[in-house]
């Protein structure tokens, strides 16, 4: 995982001024079996070994399962799938007569040929690490093991058999990620360095199929499969894309009827939340504040290593007034590191997003902060405090809340001053892996939809995630509780992963702001489009015209 947003099918516009245009009813021709969307940058890649995310492309490509509503896996190439005792052995009976979308039979081979090119190191998988846990998937992406002998078998052409190391709770949401899905070794071998390069140079498994893409073009699309095993419930025949570089732009074009889904920003959310067409689709993605544990700087270092300091600073902020006025987007108050409408308590159903609030260390309290700021000061032998707010510079939101941080922080804290830099995201991550730093903006989203895909950064032995350094003997043992001991145990996983969570949350071991929702208009006459805060976010299978 990387401190990054998620890889979105439809990419938030960076914000500019709402544009003048028509008051006018959007409401938009009926007789259309042709979806037209709009991103803000080209579609990088149709390569699932090589893909960062599948927003888009979930549509062309499927697996096992389907991710459907609310993140739960639903039908996909698998007739049926099921698990043994112990948690370590899956098995997979594909649907009969399953064909690629150019007619070719689609087999289980398909699927190990899939999952070995991915854990190939010179395939240079990003997602690779997704694989762990998968009998030998650690040492054959590092170099160590030849791919023959990942734990996977086609034992015929519809059985697929995987063997783990250990129980994966949440094995079956990832076999819903197009990443575990097959690929045509026949195609990948018959094109060579130019497969999946352009969309005539692959083929496909899903409802849709690319065309028009040539790998740097700024229009694409994605046409019915006709060979797709359930190709009858799929109404649309086209979805359009076209990359629209600003949000005036892409409102306009949504006003001319040539965009059927259009993303807003703050200064049109105020003006158009009112409208029957306005639409708020969450995302599982979480800003937060980075503390450096291990600043380089002594009096920096005391600081942030003095709970009484980190409360005070978590204190001082007013949460609501950063999604409602400054952001103004739909976001709303973090609830914790893990964000909300990800997971769900096995026993009753609650999100635990809700589970973990820690409203003790989040909620606004002016007069708390200054008490445990005065007494974290004291303690660390000082009258005041310097520190440096961190940002990418890329993201208008990062640099509205760093100006609303330093401003209520100088307010709040007596003798305190905040120095803001905000730098282009590539000298920020450099700096940050560096240990360069006092405090940053990071945000990190969900892979898949389980509260591990957050927590799991936070383990102290895990540099490239948890660059703050914060590091508890106990939360550690909780998450390896998860992993392993209780991994097939999903009632006493949840109360892991829950008591893990507030020891971050009580420790402060980040600084949770804000979880990330976008708000829309959407075409009245639209419906049917599943949406999911993590993994493969779009699911236009069902979509359709009323």
């Amino acid at each position: 995982m990387k401190h990054r947003k998620i890889a979105l099918g439809l990419i938030p516009l960076i914000g500019l001024a709402l544009s003048a245009c028509s008051n006018s009813s959007s409401s938009q021709e009926v007789n259309k079996t042709t979806l037209n969307l709009s991103s803000q940058t080209a579609l990088d890649t149709i390569d699932i070994s090589k893909a960062t995310g599948f927003g888009q492309t979930g549509n062309i490509y499927e697996s096992f399962y389907r991710l459907g509503k609310n993140g739960s896996p639903t039908a996909g190439l698998a007739k049926s799938g099921s698990v043994s005792k112990d948690g370590k052995t899956w098995t997979f009976i594909l649907r009969k007569n399953l064909k690629w979308s150019n007619g070719d039979p689609l087999t289980a081979k398909d699927f190990v040929y899939s999952w070995r090119r991915s854990l190939t190191p010179k395939t240079m998988s990003p997602y690779s690490y997704l694989f762990s846990g998968v009998k030998n998937a650690n040492a054959i992406s590092e170099g160590k093991m030849n791919p023959n002998k990942l734990g996977i078998k086609a034992v015929t052409n519809r059985k697929i058999v995987i063997t783990l190391n250990k129980p994966i709770s949440y094995f079956k949401v990832l076999m819903a990620y197009p990443l575990f899905g097959p690929q045509n070794e026949r195609i990948a071998k018959k094109y060579g360095k130019k497969y999946a390069t352009k969309s005539k140079y692959t083929v496909y498994s899903g409802p849709f199929k690319a065309t028009n893409w040539n790998g740097t073009g700024d229009t694409w699309s994605f046409v019915k499969n006709n060979y797709y095993w359930d190709k009858k419930v799929v109404k649309l025949k086209r979805i359009n894309y076209q990359v629209v570089k600003t949000y005036s732009t892409g409102l306009n074009l949504y006003y001319q009827k040539k965009l059927d889904l259009v993303n807003l920003d703050s200064s049109q959310v105020k003006n158009l939340k009112t409208r029957s067409d306005f639409k708020v689709y969450p995302y599982s993605l979480v800003n937060y504040l980075v503390v450096n544990f291990r600043d380089k700087n002594p009096l920096k270092r005391k600081a942030f290593n003095n709970r009484n300091i980190r409360l005070a600073l978590s204190l001082a902020i007013d949460r609501e007034t950063i999604a409602k006025k400054i952001l103004s987007d739909g976001s709303k108050p973090a609830t914790g590191f893990v964000a909300t409408d990800l997971a769900y308590d096995p026993r009753n159903g609650k999100d635990f997003g809700k589970e973990q609030y820690g409203k003790a260390v989040l909620n606004y309290n002016a007069k708390m902060a200054r008490k445990y700021w005065t007494k974290g000061l004291k303690e660390i032998g000082t009258s005041s405090l310097t520190f440096n707010l961190m940002s990418d510079n890329s993201n208008e939101q990062n640099n509205a809340v760093t100006q609303y941080l330093q401003s209520q922080w100088m307010k709040v804290l007596p003798n305190l001053k905040i120095n803001i830099n905000n730098i282009p995201s590539s000298v920020q991550s450099d700096r940050t892996t560096k240990g360069n730093f006092d405090l940053y903006i990071a945000g990190w989203g969900a892979d898949f939809n389980d509260p591990i895909s957050f927590l799991q950064t936070k383990i102290s032995n895990s540099p490239s995630f948890n660059r703050g350094h914060w590091s508890n003997k106990k939360y550690d043992q909780l998450i390896q509780q998860a992993e392993n001991g209780d991994a097939n145990n999903p009632v006493k996983r949840w109360k892991d992963m829950l008591q893990a969570e507030k020891i971050y949350l009580h420790d402060l071991g980040g600084i949770p702001l804000y979880q990330l929702s976008y708000s829309y208009l959407q075409n009245k006459n639209l419906h049917g489009i599943i949406h999911n805060t993590a993994g493969t976010q779009w699911n236009y299978k069902y979509a359709y015209f009323k």
